[in-house]
């Protein structure tokens, strides 16, 4: 088994085909479930959010766990394989790891250093939990990759102004308006992004919001909230669309809808000021025939992209970075080190036996012996096995978390001729383990290659890259 990450970003594909391949709330399930019927990925976990679709998966080999994900993303957006293999990266076992631990800290995002990925992480692995397709090896690395994701936001200021692709789009649309203090703004979606649009119009000042959600009750308590806070506030349903609109100098939709949720026909240009759309849903909200209409204004995640792909992290992000390459190298050998676990297992199981037959054979040879001599003896037998396992065991431990060290596992069980099943069978999860799956076979070996080209210079052997 080992770690395949398989996915589109703002790095590589345009806003028009990561809408394409985004994954909604409500098709999540149904992605999982269909990734974890295929023939070789034993789990998996998605995280879809503004700007990316990654699948997370253990895969049994490669070439067929890169078959069965991209099929599966294809078949989700409607699309030929081939129509997405431009637009994807590739990322198998330790490569794997260092992305989806540059992910979390923030490193990956269109606002390098934002924060709100710690929780779509967290969102998208409970979901797969919830469904069952996550076993012990994702949960692991999902939870390591928060806790690195925490660490990094801790120890470095690379968050330290707090942005993130809703405030550096309301950054865009209040330069648009020239302010947002007393304007009045509608709010499309009541969600987790809607929450931190709500707040971030509140810290400008904005006079008035009104939120519209599909969900009336959600709607209502966000402006609560903000009421709260001393907004002018109220919510309405979607059906209230247009009227909302035509009050309202800026409208921010979110709302995770496939299909367009604004219209051109929704919205009244004539004898009123500018209006501003600032678009943060993926895929977009906002109708495109809406940006050619007289006096508007329509920032999306696609200006975002443009702007921001010349963002530069500075020191702060190089100190991440350094955190999350320690962190990589202490996961990784971690993983080397487990997996000859069971093998020193076998091998002081099959020392005990070899001491108990031997001295069942003292007993039947000098069954005069007097019992706390025999004691004595089984005693000091022990102690002698013990001591002659005890720093070989401990090295090769050592050994086994270097780069390459899987070999000095094989290397004891043929010289102690250890049964392979036995030490496959202490590897395995106890009975009743909610977290299955098998340790993830981890090396240091990178794949940071475009889909095209993994599809076409696919390895000629499972994890072997060239």
């Amino acid at each position: 088994m080992n770690l395949l990450t398989v996915g589109l970003s703002h790095h590589s594909a345009p806003v028009r085909v990561l809408e394409r391949v985004a994954v909604g709330a409500d098709e999540l399930g149904k992605v999982l479930h269909e990734l974890i019927q295929r023939d070789h990925v034993a789990e998996a976990f998605v995280v879809s959010t503004c700007n990316r679709v990654e699948v997370h998966a253990v895969a049994e080999t490669f070439h067929g766990g890169l078959d069965d994900v991209t099929s599966v993303l294809a078949r989700h957006s409607g699309s030929e394989v081939a129509d997405l293999t431009d637009h994807l990266y590739v990322y198998y076992a330790g490569a794997a790891v260092e992305h989806l631990f540059s992910v979390a800290a923030g490193l990956d995002s269109m606002v390098v250093g934002e924060a709100q990925i710690l929780g779509q992480i967290r969102q998208s692995y409970g979901v797969a939990d919830e469904s069952g397709t996550v076993g012990r090896t994702l949960h692991e690395l999902a939870q390591q990759a928060l806790r690195v994701g925490k660490r990094v936001h801790a120890e470095t200021g690379i968050d330290a102004e707090g942005a993130s692709v809703v405030s550096e789009g309301l950054a865009d649309a209040e330069a648009a308006l020239g302010g947002l203090a007393g304007r009045s703004a509608l709010l499309v979606g009541a969600g987790s992004m809607g929450g931190l649009a709500a707040a971030q119009l509140r810290r400008a000042g904005i006079g008035e919001v009104v939120i519209a959600n599909r969900t009336a009750t959600n709607g209502e308590r966000l402006a609560e909230s903000l009421r709260t806070e001393g907004v002018t506030a109220s919510a309405v349903d979607l059906s209230g669309l247009r009227s909302a609109i035509s009050a309202a100098d800026l409208v921010v939709t979110c709302t995770g809808a496939i299909g367009a949720v604004v219209t051109a026909d929704l919205v009244d240009t004539a004898d009123r000021g500018p209006l501003v759309f600032c678009d943060l849903g993926l895929p977009r909200d906002t109708a495109p025939e809406v940006a050619e209409l007289p006096g508007v204004t329509v920032v999306d995640l696609e200006t975002l992209q443009r702007r921001l792909s010349e963002q530069q992290g500075g020191g702060e992000s190089e100190r991440a970075a350094r955190i999350v390459a320690e962190e990589v190298r202490g996961y990784l050998a971690a993983q080397r080190s487990a997996e000859v676990t069971p093998t020193v297992t076998a091998l002081r199981r099959r020392a005990a036996e070899v001491v108990d037959a031997e001295l069942l054979r003292l007993d039947s040879k000098l069954p005069e012996l007097e019992g706390d001599v025999r004691d004595e003896l089984a005693r000091t037998v022990r102690r002698v096995v013990d001591k002659l396992l005890h720093a070989p065991t401990v090295r090769v431990k050592q050994l086994a978390s270097t780069p390459g060290g899987s070999g000095y596992a094989d290397a004891l069980r043929e010289l102690f001729e250890l049964d392979p099943q036995t030490t496959a069978v202490l590897g395995a999860p106890a009975a009743g383990d909610s977290r299955q799956g098998g340790s993830a076979q981890v090396s240091q070996a990178r794949l940071p290659q475009t889909g095209r080209e993994a599809l076409r210079d696919r390895p000629e052997q499972d994890g072997e890259h060239r």
